[in-house]
């Protein structure tokens, strides 16, 4: 990677603000009291804790990572996808911790960190690398396959929203990230691993990184849905609208009523 010293800078200077956010959400669950219901806490401390494994390991690797180690770097700006998802969802539910301000600079820092650390990407090695035909199928499985259920399933639980002129006050952040962002990426991936170009072979391990990062917090006590569940609202005319909640980190699972808080 081209400019390493740069790269480096940036990596630790988003990954130490990260690992700063989420020790604090962990030391202290009590900021996000007034925010976040006490039935999804635990997955958000959950996903504090990924974030503070993930964020420390790429300290780590930042400090040590040597030229021409290209699987660790190309595991760094994995891991700064997770970043921009993760701390994308508390900026844009409206997370207001004292430490919002930190999330927004995660936020920014780590899609440029991307930006960045993909244009330094060596030529030569974008060019010379290669995948073993049966890993090279497996991973264009898996890049295809990912939007392929998602689309399908996010347009879907929209369309009924549209209908009836209704918006959701909370949990919306999904719909954004995944459909304008990370979903035409795994579309991206999926173009230039079929093509067999080499930068799609080289960051598509990066966007699996970043998968498993999302998914990696359980989900919260009591919940059996891995995707998404579905809830009517109400009474009368509402009755035939969902409300959409997806179990993931910083997610909750329907219950009686409305809800108040993420």
């Amino acid at each position: 990677m081209r400019n390493l010293g740069k790269n480096r800078f940036l990596w630790i200077i988003t990954s130490g603000l990260a690992f700063v956010a989420s020790c604090a959400g962990v030391a202290k669950p009590a900021i996000y009291d007034s925010l976040v219901s006490s039935e999804i806490l635990p997955a958000t401390i959950s996903q504090d804790l990924v974030a503070i494994v993930l964020s420390a390991a790429v300290l780590l690797l930042s400090i040590r990572v040597k030229e021409g180690e290209f699987r660790k770097q190309v595991a760094i700006l994995g891991v700064h996808g997770f970043y921009f998802y993760a701390y994308g969802i508390y900026v844009i539910e409206q997370i207001y911790t004292v430490l919002y301000l930190v999330y927004m600079a995660v936020l920014g820092l780590s899609f440029y960190t991307v930006v960045y650390g993909l244009v330094n990407l060596e030529d030569e090695l974008v060019q010379s690398v290669r995948l073993p035909g049966k890993y090279r199928r497996l991973s264009l499985g898996l890049l295809a396959l990912t939007p392929l259920v998602f689309y399908p399933l996010w347009v879907s639980q929209i369309i009924p929203l549209l209908g009836a002129g209704r918006k959701l006050e909370f949990l919306f952040s999904i719909y954004i990230l995944d459909i304008c962002f990370i979903m035409p990426l795994f579309i991206i991936e999926a173009y230039l691993t079929a093509r067999n170009m080499g930068l799609g072979l080289l960051t598509s391990p990066a966007l699996f990184i970043t998968g498993f990062g999302v998914l990696a917090p359980p989900e919260p006590r009591g919940s059996h849905e891995t995707i998404s569940l579905w809830h009517a609202h109400g009474r009368g005319r509402d009755d035939h609208v969902p409300r959409v909640i997806r179990v993931l980190p910083g997610r909750g699972r329907p219950g009686s009523e409305e809800p108040k808080h993420l």
